[in-house]
């Protein structure tokens, strides 16, 4: 694991990216076995003012754009040059919209420590044709370093606030390593804990937007509560299965933990994925997503919508289409192939459809 004195570098700076460097600085001041300050790389951008968001971020510790109102802690100090905010970290924190992580590793190959361990916040998956790749394989691929994961049910501006909430942390061999990240975020209002299964938690904090996705089509119709558990319910299924017929040695426990059946329902009462899909659902999906949302996010990026794309794509690829109805329809609407009162109506067609003992079970 890495020596004494740690330096820890979060890669990413808008809305989620911007708490976890507020919770990580509060954490680095107290603890001996990290650096003090924190490095932020920023994506720069020119604000109304004329002035560069990086450039505001060190003046008034905060991101006025992302994340305003909230003061990030001195020693989080925004650099919107990558190679130089990676340098001499130990631990780096991946917190970017998931389209982009490739693009950013490549740009860091070799300008990173050997001893780098990683950790992504990433919620997403890239479909090569060889198949799925989780963002957190796609890191460790791409720079040789391990990565583990962070999820859970986190609405990022509550916790802004430091109202109290849950996360987890997947890691695959390396108990020690796990528990330095936990260590790092763990805070009296933000209670981490660890769990062996990087793929589980990972594709539960990347499924679930596109349950909340479906969850929006049904609020945006105003189908009431029944329906919307339903879906939830449905989805939470779906996720599983998915899930271990992907990765067999995902845990059924995993989906127990805040990364599972706790972040599956904040985002699908709360959220961004939630709200723009309520918004689709209401115009009848005359306006695209793509619309929604420039006009609702304020730059932030849609994820649920993207990931239903690939999640698609895996399904068709592999012949699994009708087994995951839920998921399926989620596509089709948001591509205008379906109304989005199409979901409900696919459900009559759900196939009798388990898992026993990791492998497909039909009955």
């Amino acid at each position: 694991m890495t020596p004494a004195n740690s330096r820890v570098t979060v890669v990413g700076s808008g809305n989620w990216g911007s708490v976890a460097a507020k919770l990580i600085a509060s954490n680095t001041l107290k603890l001996d076995s990290f650096h003090d300050e924190v490095r932020m790389w920023v994506f720069e951008e020119i604000l109304p003012s004329g002035e560069k968001l990086s450039q505001v971020i060190n003046r008034t510790n905060e991101n006025v754009k992302y994340l305003p109102g909230i003061k990030l802690g001195t020693n989080v100090v925004a650099d919107p040059d990558l190679e130089n905010a990676v340098r001499d970290a130990s631990m780096l924190v991946f917190v970017t919209p998931h389209q982009f992580v490739e693009g950013i590793c490549k740009r860091l190959v070799g300008k990173i420590r050997k001893d780098t361990e990683a950790i992504s916040l990433i919620k997403g998956m890239e479909v090569k044709r060889e198949g799925p790749c989780m963002i957190s394989s796609l890191i460790s691929e791409q720079l040789g370093i391990s990565c583990c994961v962070l999820m859970g049910a986190n609405i990022a501006n509550e916790i802004a606030v430091e109202k109290f909430s849950e996360a987890t942390v997947g890691y695959r061999k390396d108990k020690e390593t796990a528990d330095k990240w936990v260590q790092l975020f763990n805070t009296s209002y933000f209670m981490v804990s660890a769990v062996q299964d990087v793929e589980g938690v990972e594709l539960c904090g990347t499924l679930k937007n596109v349950v909340a996705i479906a969850a929006g089509f049904v609020d945006g119709l105003e189908m009431g509560n029944n329906t919307k558990a339903a879906i939830m319910r449905i989805g939470l299924r779906e996720m599983k299965t998915f899930s271990k017929l992907l990765f067999p040695s995902v845990k059924d426990s995993t989906f127990f933990e805040s990364c599972g059946v706790a972040d599956l329902i904040t985002t699908c009462l709360g959220g961004r994925n939630r709200r723009c899909a309520e918004a689709f659902a209401r115009n009848g999906g005359k306006r695209s997503f793509d619309e929604l949302e420039a006009e609702m996010l304020q730059g932030q990026k849609l994820q649920g919508v993207s990931t239903a794309k690939e999640v698609y794509e895996v399904l068709r690829h592999r012949g699994w289409l009708e087994l995951f109805p839920l998921f399926s329809t989620v596509h089709e609407i948001c591509v205008g192939r379906l109304p989005p009162t199409a979901i409900v109506e696919y459900s009559e067609h759900t196939p009798k459809f388990s898992l026993v003992g990791g492998s497909a079970q039909f009955f």
